[in-house]
C-alpha cells in the first residue's frame, strides 16, 4: 500500500465571461489544468514523481488570477495539455491499485471528482483519501484551524525547494510534512480530527467578534450565501431577522456582508465556506460589531469594489464613440 500525495491546479471561469454561462452537464468549481502527485512508501519514504499538464475542454480561455498565480499561460496549455480523459488514464495507470490518497486540504478531491463525474469516468478509486491537515494539526498544535502548506512546513523546518502553486511543487513540499507525520496513527484517529475541526471556526478572528456559528449541508456556495443572506441572518441580540447589504470576496473561500438589524444597527458578517467529506458546503459564520477592524476593512472594500464581479476592483468601461451616421466606432 502506498500514499499518493495529490495537489492539483484548476481553471475558473470569469464572472460575467461566457464560459462562466455555460450550462455543464456536471456542475463543477473548476476544470482541472495540472496534476501534480508524489508517492510517500508505507515506510513513508517520499519516492517517485508524476506530473501532467491537461487542456481544458470547457473554461478554455485561462482566468488572469489563475495564469498569475500559477504561472501557466494559454499557449503552454495548448502546445504540452493532453485532453483529461487521458491525463486520468497515466495518473490512474501510474497510482497503482492499493492507495490512499492525501491532500492538503479538503477541496482538491471534491473538485477531482466533480471532473471525473463531467468526462463520465467512474469516481471509485478516490474513496480512500485523507486530508493531511488534519492529522498535521492533531499531531502537532492540536488545532482546529485549517493552516497554510507554507506555515507547515516552518513548523517542521522543512526549507522550500520548489515553485508555490505548482501543483508538483506543492505535492513534493506536502509529502516531505507527511512523511514526518505518523500516517498510520494520523488515519486511526481520523474520525476523532476531522470531527474537531467541524466543530471549529477556521483561520484567525479579527478583534470585535461578538458571536459563531457553525452551518452544514448546503448544495454548494450560491445556496450557502443565499441562506446567510437570508433565513440565517439573524440579530446577535434579539435573534430578527436582518437586511443583507452585498457580499464581498475575500481570499480562501471567505465573504463579508454589512448587515442590518431594524432594532440594533448594523452588524459585519463573515463566511467561511469549506467543502465537507459528502460534497455539501459548510459555513463558518463569524458576527463582528459594527465598529470593529472587520467592519473598517469591509467599509474600505466597499468604496472600491463592484460587488456584481466578486469583490474585484471595479473596472473603467470604454466608451464607443458615436459615428455620424449614428453606428459606433472604435473605443476612445
Amino acid at each position: 500500500m502506498d500514499y499518493i500525495v495529490l495537489d492539483m491546479e484548476w481553471n475558473q471561469p470569469w464572472p460575467g465571461s461566457p464560459s462562466a454561462k455555460k450550462v455543464l452537464p456536471v456542475a463543477i468549481r473548476g476544470e482541472i489544468i495540472q496534476i501534480g502527485a508524489v508517492r510517500v512508501t508505507e515506510d513513508q519514504q517520499v519516492a517517485d514523481e508524476f506530473q501532467i499538464l491537461i487542456k481544458p475542454k470547457y473554461y478554455r480561455h485561462l482566468n488572469r488570477r489563475v495564469s498569475k498565480l500559477t504561472g501557466i499561460k494559454e499557449a503552454r496549455l495548448r502546445e504540452e495539455g493532453v485532453p483529461f480523459p487521458e491525463a486520468m488514464e497515466q495518473f490512474i495507470r501510474w497510482c497503482g491499485e492499493d492507495v490512499i490518497f492525501l491532500t492538503w486540504g479538503f477541496d482538491d478531491i471534491g473538485i477531482l471528482r466533480e471532473n471525473l463525474e463531467l468526462f463520465g469516468i467512474d469516481t471509485g478509486f478516490t474513496r480512500r483519501w485523507y486530508n493531511a491537515q488534519m492529522m498535521f494539526n492533531a499531531q502537532t498544535d492540536g488545532s482546529n484551524a485549517q493552516k497554510a502548506l507554507k506555515t507547515a512546513m516552518e513548523m517542521f523546518s522543512i526549507e522550500p525547494s520548489r515553485p508555490a502553486h505548482d501543483a508538483l511543487g506543492d505535492a513534493y513540499h506536502t509529502a516531505l510534512i507527511c512523511a514526518r507525520l505518523d500516517l498510520r496513527r494520523g488515519a486511526a484517529e481520523y474520525e476523532e480530527a476531522l470531527k474537531s475541526h467541524e466543530n471549529g471556526f477556521h483561520g484567525a478572528e479579527l478583534p470585535g467578534c461578538i458571536a459563531r456559528k457553525v452551518f452544514y449541508d448546503y448544495a454548494d456556495k450560491r445556496a450557502a450565501l443565499a441562506a446567510m443572506a437570508g433565513e440565517e441572518n439573524k440579530c446577535p441580540i434579539c435573534g430578527g431577522r436582518m437586511l443583507g447589504s452585498r457580499w464581498f470576496a475575500q481570499p480562501g473561500h471567505r465573504y463579508m456582508d454589512l448587515a442590518t438589524c431594524p432594532e440594533h444597527g448594523k452588524f459585519l458578517i463573515r463566511v467561511r465556506l469549506s467543502l465537507q467529506p459528502d460534497g455539501l458546503t459548510r459555513v463558518s459564520r463569524l458576527t463582528y460589531e459594527a465598529t470593529s477592524e472587520a467592519a473598517e476593512v469591509y467599509a474600505r472594500r466597499a468604496e472600491k469594489a463592484d460587488p456584481e464581479e466578486g469583490g474585484r476592483p471595479r473596472r473603467r468601461r470604454r466608451r464607443r464613440a458615436v459615428k455620424p451616421d449614428g453606428g459606433e466606432g472604435s473605443g476612445v
